[in-house]
């Protein structure tokens, strides 16, 4: 089933359980499409992030979601993005005002989304019951038995993104998969090979690769109403508005949680003794399992700007950072990536600021004007002004060098939407991602052409974040050949951060 709008801001999210309930005239209110049509797809990955993509594709009536799996069993200690954001979200789904009355906290984990999944098919096809909905701990094994699955979506910690991706697609899954697509360098060019090779859809939570703000910001540049863009600066208040960095590693063990397979959990990292320091949601703090405040947002902001640039990758990478810490990525940072000229534009610097650090006001602001949305922006610099938008192309502000602030900025030409959500009564999605940014990747899993935030397309993205990354760690400034994928500067601990080694049995 369709869906609601475009959600317009990332602050939307802890609003997103807002609206009707689901009742079983809205769900048997349209057509239905034939199971034998359906998009089947299993959900790997079902922590918070996880149980809200299955929230939206359990709404989608061309998915049938047939299994999930995740190392946890069940627990109640998730991170939610706003007051009983995860239950209110579910309640909405299954039309149960009563769902989760006995919950002590955000609950998510396998057994969770299979129960989830098994009642609101129950409640769509009038059944008392309904148990076609299996749940895996390992994904080896839900790959292996579950031999009717068109595709998976995989909202795990990002260590884990590329091996589970490269081993669905070589099963002939196809894949959606969370941001960032990768954790290093190798393995974003393993993921777009991988694809490449067996001719599988592809798809990274990039929901704003499509979004009439992104269109928007996307026209007004290359109309040239700013001339020609020199410099870009893109700011966050993330991670310190919603996880820690510049951590010390724990000396001492905690006690593992019932349910949890740590050993799985850590997977293609190195063995080390479980803290609750790691999980859940802090391990993006952590160089072994996620990619920091960069890693996290960065493709979301940086997929708007280079679809408006066509930037592809930098050649050179430095950053300045506060305290780094041998294992954690550092509170606050600032990175600098150059990209050189090619026919079609000069040379473009683009400054990345994470951690409530941001660049200095631009002149030509008034000083009763917010700079920035929720903390978070992007300033573009023309030689004729410069445009002021959110994190995501919302809210654009053209800035003349009159002092001038335009609000009413020019229309976005108008685009084709083959996708535009046609139930509105849904309400808002639970991830913030369009219902159209899905059913793009379920038309291309279906043959049709490909996604627009597919693995060959952010590949050059997150290569470059990659390697900003890996500037933040060792503090070098780095220099990049991508035609030949080597570094031509950088020490060998950077060089080795390219394609860190995994633990066996893991590999891409």
């Amino acid at each position: 089933m369709g869906m609601s709008t475009r959600r317009e801001l990332l602050r939307d999210l802890g609003l997103a359980s807002a609206g009707l309930a689901v009742t079983p005239s809205i769900l048997s209110a349209a057509p239905r499409t034939p199971p034998s049509r359906k998009l089947t797809v299993a959900c790997i990955g079902v922590g918070a992030q996880g149980l809200r993509v299955l929230l939206d594709l359990l709404r989608l009536d061309a998915v049938q979601v047939v299994a999930v799996c995740d190392v946890n069993r069940a627990s109640s200690d998730y991170l939610e993005w706003g007051a009983d954001e995860l239950r209110g979200k579910v309640r909405k789904v299954l039309g149960d005002a009563s769902y989760g009355a006995n919950w002590t906290g955000p609950m998510a984990g396998r057994e969770v989304a299979q129960g989830i999944a098994n009642a609101f098919y129950a409640k769509e096809t009038g059944k008392a019951s309904y148990s076609g909905c299996a749940a895996y701990e390992d994904f080896r094994d839900l790959l292996a038995r579950e031999h009717d699955l068109d595709a998976v979506a995989i909202s795990t910690p990002d260590h884990w993104h590329a091996v589970i991706a490269i081993a669905a697609m070589r099963a002939g899954k196809h894949v959606y998969s969370q941001k960032p697509m990768a954790h290093s360098v190798a393995e974003a060019r393993a993921m777009e090979r991988v694809a490449a090779e067996t001719g599988r859809a592809t798809q990274v939570s990039i929901f704003n690769s499509n979004t009439l703000a992104s269109r928007q910001v996307h026209d007004l540049l290359r109309s040239g109403i700013i001339g020609e863009v020199r410099s870009v600066d893109i700011w966050t208040r993330r991670a310190s508005a919603f996880w820690k960095q510049g951590l010390p590693t724990p000396t001492v063990a905690d006690p593992v949680p019932d349910g949890l397979n740590w050993d799985m959990w850590l997977g293609p990292a190195p063995k080390r003794p479980y803290n609750k320091i790691y999980l859940p949601f802090i391990w993006r703090a952590w160089y072994d399992f996620g990619c920091g405040a960069l890693g996290d947002m960065g493709e979301y902001g940086f997929d708007t700007i280079m679809r408006a640039l066509e930037l592809g990758v930098p050649d050179r990478i430095e950053s300045s950072t506060t305290e780094r810490f041998p294992e954690s990525y550092p509170v606050a940072s600032a990175v600098h990536f150059r990209y050189p000229k090619h026919d079609t534009r000069g040379e473009v610097t683009l400054t990345w600021y994470d951690g409530g650090i941001q660049p200095g006001r631009p002149a030509e602001l008034p000083v009763d004007a917010p700079m920035s949305v929720d903390g978070e922006g992007v300033l573009y610099t023309g030689d004729k002004g410069k445009l002021l938008t959110a994190f995501m192309g919302q809210e654009a502000r053209l800035l003349t060098p009159d002092g001038k602030v335009s609000l009413a900025v020019p229309p976005v030409a108008k685009h084709e939407d083959p996708y535009e959500p046609s139930r509105p009564e849904w309400g808002g999605t639970a991830t913030s991602a369009d219902s159209g940014h899905y059913l793009e990747w379920v038309a291309a899993c279906r043959g049709g052409k490909p996604a627009l935030a597919n693995y060959a397309y952010e590949r050059p993205i997150v290569e470059g974040l990659m390697l900003g990354c890996i500037s933040v760690r060792t503090g070098e400034t780095i220099e990049w050949d991508e035609a030949n994928a080597r570094m031509t500067r950088g020490s060998a601990l950077a060089q080795s951060l390219l394609k860190p080694e995994m633990r066996a049995p893991w590999t891409i």
